[in-house]
């Protein structure tokens, strides 16, 4: 006998784990394709033997591209008042998945012997088409945490799957693909990357196909008629998401979180190959780190309950800092017990970090509100759009200002997996530092000017509830 669905007011299916699942399987999607940016420098510098400072100038070259890309599809997504048979942002997202099923793939070709101007051109061309499908599907999807449901707790939930799928969607490239794309000499094989880079999109595109059919729209904006709509002004757009404090502040410490993440990406990876000694083991240590995700994610929307989202995530935040601080004095030397610190320091920075990113989402999608509250309009793809921009400008500023300092310190492109020792030393301070630099942006981000606090919040809800009415 089939079990019958239960109904909220509305006649919407009531809110559960199955919204939660869903939504965890759309950055699993997102993950499948994004986790790979990290391999990027390896492949190119490495395999591809493209100069180091090259690299780091392209990739500022292709930011560009997102400061153009980003809002511009969230500002389209925003002005859209076509009718949908579900929803808008579920049909973007529907596009953009398709497409990413070979883009992540088209920045990873591997022609080691192309002459440098085509090496100059597969990557930039790559990067543009890859960036232009997960824009199209992800800012949609970051959107939908606002509408799925306006109720704290559940954003809570939505917020801490998020986190988990976006981890379960980067166990793949983070821990299986060193022990396959990485040889017995510490040495990337680049034919596997781009194979690997084939696979993950057709498993990402199944994600999104899954979070699609079980994803249920509980808010609605408000109906206006066409002659009493405002003209779409992307500027004042823009204006309100800089003056949207919450906005601002939830982009800072995410801009320092992913700073650190991606910046010392490249730097961690030759810290393993020249220092450690052991490529693929990467993976396995980075997955050890996050556990601390795995455990707090089922306490999440109890937490939140109980304590705010600013609160514990400013908590988070000074953890993280502290941690990162001890990798720079504790000595952290080139064996096991060296190792094992490492470790033990990484576990309690994700612990920081995973009282915050379980919640990253639902403030942003509380930020959204903030706007509404404050502006009287929802602006759900360019807030999301921005605060998505400038992630992805630290995403690329990280690794570009990663790579100059590394080659300043003796980083050679030529000697992959073999880097000199004394070069192998300065990059286990390198990745301590940029580490240590980033949670200090994600304290004065969250502690600082994000300024929702659990009062504040219920005030907020409150009176946009009563503005509904």
């Amino acid at each position: 006998m089939r079990k019958s669905v239960q109904l909220d007011a509305n006649g919407h299916r009531k809110f559960g784990i199955r919204d939660s699942f869903a939504y965890a399987a759309g950055d699993f999607g997102c993950n499948m394709s994004f986790a790979l940016k990290g391999t990027m420098a390896i492949f190119w510098t490495q395999f591809m033997r493209m100069d180091s400072l090259r690299f780091a100038a392209l990739l500022v070259v292709v930011q560009v591209w997102d400061a153009i890309n980003d809002p511009l599809i969230g500002s389209i997504i925003d002005a859209d008042r076509r009718k949908y048979k579900r929803n808008k942002f579920l049909a973007y997202i529907l596009f953009g998945s398709v497409g990413l099923i070979f883009g992540g793939a088209l920045c990873f070709i591997p022609w080691r012997g192309a002459p440098a101007a085509a090496k100059v051109i597969i990557y930039v061309c790559g990067y543009v088409m890859w960036d232009a499908f997960y824009t199209i599907a992800n800012v949609p999807y970051g959107s939908l945490l606002s509408l799925i449901s306006n109720k704290p707790a559940d954003r809570a939930s939505l917020s801490a799957w998020r986190s988990l799928g976006a981890l379960a969607g980067n166990f793949v490239p983070v821990v299986v693909l060193p022990f396959l794309i990485f040889d017995d000499n510490n040495n990337i094989i680049g034919e596997r990357v781009f194979l690997a880079a084939l696979i993950m999109g057709i498993l990402g595109f199944i994600a999104f196909q899954f979070m699609i059919r079980n994803t249920v729209i509980r808010v609605e904006e408000p109906v206006k008629r066409k002659e009493d709509q405002p003209k779409f002004n992307v500027f004042r757009a823009m204006g309100n998401f800089m003056s949207n404090r919450p906005a601002v502040g939830a982009t800072v410490a995410a801009m320092g979180m992913f700073l650190g993440l991606q910046g010392a990406a490249t730097a961690v990876q030759v810290l393993f190959q020249s220092y450690f000694a052991n490529a693929k083991i990467t993976g396995v240590v980075q997955l050890f780190a996050a556990l601390p995700i795995l455990i707090f994610t089922p306490l999440a929307r109890k937490m939140v309950v109980k304590y705010g989202k600013k609160e514990l995530s400013v908590v988070g935040s000074l953890i993280s800092l502290a941690a990162c601080a001890a990798m720079l004095v504790l000595p952290i030397t080139p064996d096991m017990s060296g190792l094992m610190i490492y470790i033990l320091c990484q576990l309690f920075n994700s612990l920081g970090m995973g009282l915050y990113s379980t919640v990253s989402w639902a403030m942003m999608g509380d930020a959204i509100d903030y706007n509404q509250w404050k502006h009287g309009v929802r602006e759900e793809g360019v807030t999301y759009s921005l605060h998505s921009f400038f992630r992805k400008l630290a995403q690329g500023i990280g690794p570009a200002l990663s790579l100059v300092i590394m080659a300043s310190l003796g980083y050679i492109e030529a000697n992959e997996g073999n880097q000199a020792f004394d070069v192998a030393l300065r990059m286990r301070y390198l990745v301590a530092a940029l580490y240590t630099v980033s949670a200090a942006l994600q304290f004065v981000g969250l502690a600082l000017i994000y300024n929702i606090d659990k009062k504040t919040l219920a005030r907020m809800n409150a009176e946009l509830g009563a503005r509904n009415e």
